[in-house]
């Protein structure tokens, strides 16, 4: 797949429990795949292993043109993956601007990462807005806004979200949404890990669902939000 993400047999172990087992996955390029699925179903472990960050075995990773199974953590986001962690991790005693400029540390300064800032503060008002603000005096939501925006400054051809909503309130999430549907309108690949099965579903086209470190069922988005199990299981109705 030319520009897109293949992931096949990936697996991770945490001494001797098995977190993600045998999982086969592909994001082409500018597409949007969700992954739902209960507590302890394997999402954020699943991203962790594509970005290195845990141990894992798989039989391909593959991005574009580049074997990931052979770079460090370190070096992924070299090749054009961004990552927002789950928590946002942001840097709560620097400013919102410091915030986004360290995000551009594998690029070359000045003109590019300047023009990629206006490009975050386009997309997200509200962080130019508060571009000297200390990024710890910023609202949840704020911070999410703030986490995604850092990742923007890699200028990544794919953006792996571990669990964007978390903690946060429903308006919040439905800001959430805006700012994910913004980011798809922009042509951006999207991998999104997430709890809530509704905003999976409406983020995103194709959606991979986990129960215990297996992919149970896959299908496309709006297809599996009205598949009766699905929504039972899932969306509690």
């Amino acid at each position: 797949m030319n520009g897109g993400l293949v992931v096949s047999g990936l697996s991770v172990h945490y001494g001797g429990v098995r977190a993600v087992d045998s999982v086969s996955f592909t994001v082409g390029a500018g597409e949007c795949v969700g992954t739902t699925g209960g507590n302890g179903a394997g999402k954020s472990s699943t991203l962790k292993a594509l970005m290195g960050l845990v141990p894992r075995t798989a039989e391909t990773i593959r991005f574009g043109d580049s074997d990931l199974t052979k770079v460090k953590a370190r070096d992924i986001v070299r090749h054009g993956i961004g990552y927002v962690p789950e928590g946002r991790h942001v840097f709560p005693g620097l400013t919102v601007e410091k915030n986004l400029l360290l995000g551009a540390y594998v690029r070359k300064w000045k003109g590019p990462t300047l023009t990629t800032l206006g490009e975050v503060f386009d997309l997200f008002p509200v962080l130019g807005e508060m571009r000297d603000r200390l990024a710890g005096a910023l609202s949840g939501g704020q911070q999410q806004m703030l986490a995604v925006g850092r990742a923007l400054m890699t200028n990544p051809r794919l953006i792996l979200l571990d669990e964007p909503s978390m903690g946060l309130s429903p308006k919040l999430i439905e800001d959430i949404l805006a700012v994910l549907q913004r980011l798809r309108a922009a042509g951006h690949a999207l991998l999104l890990v997430e709890q809530n099965a509704k905003l999976t579903f409406e983020a995103t086209k194709t959606c991979l669902v986990m129960e215990n470190g297996e992919v149970a069922m896959t299908g496309a988005s709006q297809d599996l939000s009205r598949d009766p199990r699905v929504r039972q299981i899932y969306l509690g109705l």
